[in-house]
This record gives C-alpha cells, sequence and structure tokens, in this order.
C-alpha cells in the first residue's frame, strides 16, 4: 500500500481496457466546492503518466491544451471519468460535483464506484453536506479514505484538520481515522510560511522528499523519528483494534515488534472493509515537477488498499417482470448485466452513456436489452427495448480512446444508444434484467418556462426531452392546472446550468417567467342564482330560464349537481345542459378566474319555449346562474397548503422553525431522529414555498433536507386574497 518502503516506479499511462476484475479500481472523489478535487485528479493523471505535465495532455505523440480533458466549469457540475493505469491496474477516478445542487451526479459517482476517497481542504475544514455523503457511504459500508489538500495555505494545519476528520467522520471510534503519513516543512519562507516539501511514513519510518519535483526516500533523522512516536504508536494500536487477529493486542501490548507486513496486510483488510480510514496528505506539482506530493502514495492506497470489484456484492437484480434473479458478482463470463450512471450529448457524436459493468463483458456493436423502471413524474418513459451497442471507448475528457470491450468491474463510454437513460439496465436481448434503482433526489425548486418564439416553440418539446433523459434529478411538467411548462430543479445552480444546456447544447431559447400555484375557488356561504338566456333575432330565438342554489361541501367535494326540478318546468333533455353550463362556468372560475370546486349546484326551476329552447341556450343559462350565484355570495379563494418535513441538524431547529412560522406555516410535530437531527412536520401554503430548497440550504448552511406533498386547498388569508383579485384583469 502507499506505505511501502520502496519507491515506486511509476510505469503507468493512459488507461486501456481491463482483462481481469482484480485489476480494476474505481474510486470516486467526494468533497464540497473548492475542496480540490479536481485539481487532485490532474496531479494523480500527472503522476500515473496520463498526461506528460502540469496543463498537457498527450495523445499520440500531440500535445494539447489539459483543458481538453474537460473544461474546468463544465467538471465542476457534472460526473467526468479519468482512467489512468497504475503499476499493472487501472484506476478509474470518477471526479463529482461539490456543489449541492448536482447531487445526482454525486449518487451516479458513488453508484459506479467500488470505494470513495473524501478530499477535505485543510484552510476550511468539512462541511455538512460532505457529512452527509460520508453517512450514505457508510449506510452501504462503502470503504472510505481522507485526502487533505490545500497544505500550502498559510492557515493549513495538518494535525488540526486530522483531529477535525476523526470528529466528523469518525462517530465513535476516532481511533478509526488516523494519519498515515505526517507532511514534512521545508525551510520557512520571508512570509513565515515553510512550505510542505515531504512525507514521513508512520508505519515504514521512510522520508518522502518531493521537494526536487520527483518522489525520493530517504531515511529519516532522530529529530524527525521523534516528532512521529506518538502519532505511530496511535496509528500501530488503531489498525491492530481493527485486526482479525484477537491475539495481536495483547501480544502488542506485551511488549512484542508486530512484524510490518502483519501491519500492512491488517490495514488493507479494514480499509476495505470499511472499518479504517486512513488520512493521507496531497499536492499538486511545481511547474515543470513530474509528481506531486502525496500522489504516488494515493494512487498505493488505490491499487493497494481499496476493494476490487470482485469484493463489491452483487446488486438487487429481478427480470421485467419483477422476478428475482441471482447473479454471481463481478463475473466477465456471466450474464451481462450493466447500468447507465450517466449520460451526455456530444454535438457530433450524438449522445453518449457512461456505463458501469457489472456481470458480463460488453463488446461494440453487440445487440443489448435496455429496461428502465421509468420516472413518468419526471418526463422518463419506462424503456423495455432492443439496441445496437456503439462504439465502446475509454473518455479522457472530450479524447475518446475506442476498446475493443468492457469486462464486469470496469467502466465505459458507449456512443449512441438513443433509446437508453440514466440509470436504465443493459443486458442480453434473450435474458433481460432489470437492476434495482438507486436513490435520487427530488426537485424542489419550480422553474416556469416559455418559448421564446415560434421558432423556439418548435424545438422546445425534443430540447426539454433531451435535457431530462440526461438527468434524473430534474423533473418535467405540464401542468394542466396553470398551464405551464415547469422544470423542477435542485437549486438556483442547476436551474442555471438546465437554461445553459437549453440554450448553447440544443439551441432553444427560453423566457422565465413566474411560477403559479394552482389556486382554487369556493362558496363560503348559500347563495341562489337565476340565469335568463332569451334572445329574438329573426328565425329561431334562443330561450331557457334556470334558478339554482349553491351551498358550500367539505373539501375534496368537488362539483355536485342535484336536480330538485318539479312539474317539468325545465324538460328533462335540457337538464345535462344546464349541469354542462354549470361545470363549464366552474372551470373558468367565478371570482378571480380560478376553478370553482367544493359546491354542491342544486336545480330548483326555469322555464323553456317549445320552439326556441335548446343545449346551448340552457348550457348558457346555467353558467349566467352560477356567475348570479356568485355575484350575491361571499367567495373564498383557496391555496393549497404542502405537509412538509424537514430533517434538519438540532443546531438549526430553532432557525428553521420560526422561518416555517413567518411563512405562514403551522408546525404539527417534531421529532428526534438520531445523529444529532431533528425531524420537523410542518403544513405550509405552497405560495410561500417556491424558493424553499433555496432559502432552507442557507438557514441550515446546506445541512437540511426536506420533502412535500400537497395535502388540501383552504381558504385563503383576506388580505392576500384580495392582492392576487386585483392583479386578475376579470375579477
Amino acid at each position: 500500500m502507499g506505505d511501502k518502503a520502496h519507491a515506486h516506479p511509476g510505469a503507468a499511462g493512459r488507461a486501456t481496457a481491463a482483462d481481469h476484475p482484480a485489476s480494476v479500481r474505481n474510486v470516486v472523489l467526494v468533497g464540497h466546492s473548492g475542496s480540490g478535487k479536481t485539481t487532485l485528479v490532474e496531479a494523480l493523471a500527472l503522476t500515473a503518466g496520463a498526461v506528460n505535465r502540469a496543463g498537457r495532455v498527450e495523445d499520440g505523440g500531440t500535445v494539447s491544451d489539459y483543458d481538453e480533458i474537460e473544461h474546468r466549469q463544465q467538471r465542476s457540475v457534472q460526473l467526468s471519468l479519468v482512467p489512468v493505469d497504475w503499476d499493472g491496474y487501472k484506476i478509474n477516478i470518477l471526479d463529482t460535483p461539490g456543489y449541492a445542487d448536482f447531487v445526482g451526479e454525486l449518487r451516479a459517482g458513488l453508484r459506479a464506484a467500488d470505494a470513495a476517497l473524501f478530499v477535505v481542504s485543510a484552510s476550511d475544514g468539512v462541511d455538512g453536506s460532505t457529512r452527509m455523503v460520508w453517512e450514505e457511504c457508510a449506510a452501504v459500508g462503502m470503504p472510505r479514505a481522507i485526502v487533505v489538500t490545500h497544505l500550502e495555505s498559510a492557515r493549513a494545519d495538518f494535525e488540526e484538520m486530522t483531529r477535525i476528520c476523526a470528529e466528523a467522520f469518525g462517530g465513535d471510534d476516532p481511533d478509526a481515522v488516523l494519519p498515515l503519513y505526517l507532511p514534512l516543512r521545508g525551510p520557512e519562507a520571508p512570509d513565515g510560511h515553510a512550505p510542505v516539501t515531504g512525507l514521513i511514513g508512520l508505519l515504514t519510518q521512510r522520508l518522502f522528499d518531493y521537494a526536487s519535483g520527483e518522489r525520493k526516500e530517504a531515511e529519516p533523522g532522530p529529530e524527525q523519528r521523534q516528532l512521529i512516536e506518538d502519532a505511530r504508536n496511535r496509528l500501530i494500536e488503531g489498525i491492530i483494534a481493527e485486526s482479525e487477529d484477537e491475539t495481536l493486542m495483547d501480544r502488542y501490548l506485551g511488549g512484542e515488534e508486530i512484524d510490518l507486513k502483519t501491519l500492512v496486510q491488517d490495514l488493507e483488510r479494514a480499509v476495505a472493509r470499511g472499518t479504517f480510514f486512513p488520512v493521507l496528505a496531497a499536492a499538486p506539482a511545481a511547474e515543470g515537477a513530474r509528481q506531486g506530493l502525496g500522489t504516488v502514495e494515493l494512487l498505493e492506497l488505490v491499487t493497494g488498499g481499496l476493494p476490487t470489484p470482485l469484493e463489491r456484492p452483487a446488486p438487487s437484480v429481478t427480470t421485467p417482470d419483477g422476478t428475482v434473479r441471482a447473479v454471481e458478482a463481478c463475473d466477465p463470463d456471466g450474464p451481462l448485466l450493466a447500468e447507465v450512471v450517466k449520460t451526455a450529448s456530444d454535438p457530433y457524436v450524438g449522445r453518449v452513456s457512461l456505463v458501469r459493468v457489472f456481470s458480463g463483458t460488453l463488446r461494440p456493436d453487440a445487440t443489448v436489452h435496455v429496461s428502465g423502471h421509468g420516472l413518468t413524474d419526471r418526463g422518463h418513459e419506462d424503456h423495455d427495448v432492443d439496441e445496437r451497442i456503439g462504439t465502446l471507448s475509454a473518455p479522457f475528457g472530450k479524447q475518446q480512446r475506442a476498446l475493443t470491450h468492457c469486462i464486469a468491474g470496469d467502466l465505459a463510454s458507449v456512443a449512441k444508444l438513443n433509446r437508453a437513460e440514466t440509470g436504465d439496465t443493459l443486458s442480453a436481448k434473450d435474458d433481460p434484467l432489470l437492476m434495482e434503482p438507486w436513490r435520487m433526489p427530488d426537485p424542489l425548486l419550480p422553474l416556469a418556462i416559455e418559448a421564446h418564439s415560434k421558432a423556439d416553440e418548435d424545438k422546445l418539446s425534443q430540447g426539454l426531452g433531451r435535457l431530462v433523459a440526461e438527468d434524473p434529478t430534474m423533473r418535467l411538467e405540464q401542468n394542466p392546472a396553470t398551464h405551464q411548462v415547469v422544470l423542477w430543479c435542485l437549486g438556483e445552480a442547476h436551474a442555471d446550468v438546465a437554461l445553459e444546456r437549453l440554450r448553447n447544447r440544443y439551441g432553444v431559447q427560453v423566457d422565465v417567467v413566474p411560477h403559479k400555484v394552482s389556486l382554487r375557488e369556493t362558496f363560503a356561504g348559500t347563495s341562489s342564482g337565476r340565469g335568463r338566456h332569451v334572445k329574438q333575432s329573426g328565425g329561431h330565438g334562443q330561450f331557457a330560464i334556470c334558478e339554482i342554489e349553491v351551498e358550500p361541501l367539505p373539501n375534496g367535494s368537488g362539483i355536485e349537481f342535484v336536480d330538485k326540478v318539479i312539474g317539468g318546468a325545465v324538460p328533462r333533455q335540457f337538464i345535462p345542459s344546464v349541469e354542462k353550463g354549470v361545470r363549464a362556468q366552474a372551470a373558468r372560475g367565478v371570482a378571480a378566474g380560478y376553478p370553482l370546486i367544493d359546491v354542491r349546484v342544486t336545480l330548483r326551476d326555469g322555464k323553456a319555449h317549445s320552439v326556441d329552447s335548446s343545449d346551448a341556450a340552457f348550457q348558457t343559462a346555467g353558467a349566467l346562474a352560477l356567475r348570479e350565484a356568485a355575484a350575491d355570495a361571499r367567495i373564498h379563494l383557496l391555496e393549497p397548503v404542502a405537509e412538509v418535513s424537514v430533517l434538519v441538524g438540532d443546531d438549526y431547529v430553532g432557525a428553521v422553525m420560526s422561518d416555517l412560522s413567518g411563512r405562514r406555516g403551522r408546525v404539527v410535530g417534531t421529532e428526534q431522529a438520531g445523529g444529532g437531527r431533528t425531524l420537523v412536520r410542518a403544513e405550509v401554503p405552497e405560495i410561500e414555498i417556491g424558493r424553499y430548497a433555496v432559502d432552507l440550504r442557507s438557514i441550515s448552511h446546506g445541512t437540511a433536507r426536506f420533502d412535500r406533498h400537497y395535502a388540501r386547498h383552504e381558504p385563503m388569508p383576506q388580505q392576500i386574497a384580495e392582492r392576487i383579485r386585483e392583479r386578475t384583469p376579470d375579477s
């Protein structure tokens, strides 16, 4: 592993197809924005020989700007894959966004990976969202390690950051989070800051000097040995505590010197089991240098201490009709089972799918079956089709290296899967399979849009379809009540990226308009109305008179129509016409233009003419009668109320409850949720929580999450209702 006594030869380069799962490592980088994930990926690629110097890419003898790996701005909001070779292993490095709005990309990375590297900045600490992702990984037993970056910062304190990580990630066992190395600082600069120039391995007690830009191994001096003594003893005790050999601790406490090989093996097992979490340090290479500080140690940890795809349990699998199927974990000769973990559109290639193969072997030009659970509420169809695999390639930013195959445990890009979307399962066409879906966050920030022009209107539907196919965290809604097209997003940055992609990638200009909630109207009390529609203008005239009574009903009753006409005052054939007219007017509204609900309309009397009465005349009379009844009644404007559940840290419960009250919310209960968090339940008018996804993040510093469900419509306060009526032209 990373604490080996010999210098690594660094034989490496751009990754090709793997031939056995044991030679593959899939690792995802996790951390908040600005923690240094992308810079670390670049440093690892440089050390592994995938790039020829910092900021440049080498490919077939040609050199191009490192921006060709992928624009940094794009990489900051989407999952990207950089595969490299190191010492005979293929390492698939998955770089995830640090912004909370792009948690879908993070979840895709976690799904595709077998271990996670949590990247934390020595100058910034650990934020709440990173702690939440750590808990997600812990829940599924994913092995984790921690990488401390930004050691060059004047505020950087590696020892203090290690303590913070142990407190944040160690839970009940802070000794499960310990450093494998201590940083060595060089001479003080004129500004008083001493740069980190090397590392001391706590197990081997070897010094690894990066001052020259190349990793050099040396024997530490007596001063340095004394520096590491306490940390080394604590690390050894932490490793022994996780050992499966129960006699090891007694032997160690009895004064026995534990063999280095035994310690390294136990450390590797504990890391792979997800019970021990080593802390490492890393920094990018200086200009012209070949290796960044700590990158060799980190690559050795990935290849030696993190699990192979063979150690990952087989996913839950069924046939498309729901029959449970047992699939051997990661067998290249087994039945094909792969999953689309990311979908992107390339203007030249078309749709490109990043695929993780869990069983079998994927080959170009093969025909596969595409199965999907369907997320109809988010604009995704339920897939059950055959498709032909296009070119297989190993992505390296915008460049693609063709692959002859992709075995179980590996990742590859697949071109031209025109129907497959993120989360879909690929399997053999004669043996269709379906993997259990991964949990996606619910988008709760509405973005109402309209096509900018007629030309944009023609392209809007196709552009939106492609957009939601790429991003399952986005939900497309065609709201029948408000007649708006709404993109539900995770936050403002997510919405901005959606608009940018519509504009630049799909050539669709849209305008953002205020989001409407589905208001309703109802009668506050009983009222009567008379509808008289009498016209005589040559030929057949129009004659219809009806008298109705309207009374309110309980919430959720809808519109109820009752016929109580006596003596045939309204002929039987025209009674349905009256009802049709009443219902049509109710749908248009009677006060502010919103649909009328929860009333009983009783037809009590009327008049007809043997020649001039007609279906159309009685429809008009029914509508007029309802409008007259409304004119003499008090009409309530009803607003939708949502049941809101907020999971928040105990420190922010007061702030959340106060904010909900300020939104006219009623807190209906709280309960302890464990882990220092509280679940707050409230009922809040939907008109008050349009931006709650953004505001809650600010209130809780990104540590809270919420969900919402429609509860009912209820009367809006009179002063707010009056303001809305004033804005309604026909009110």
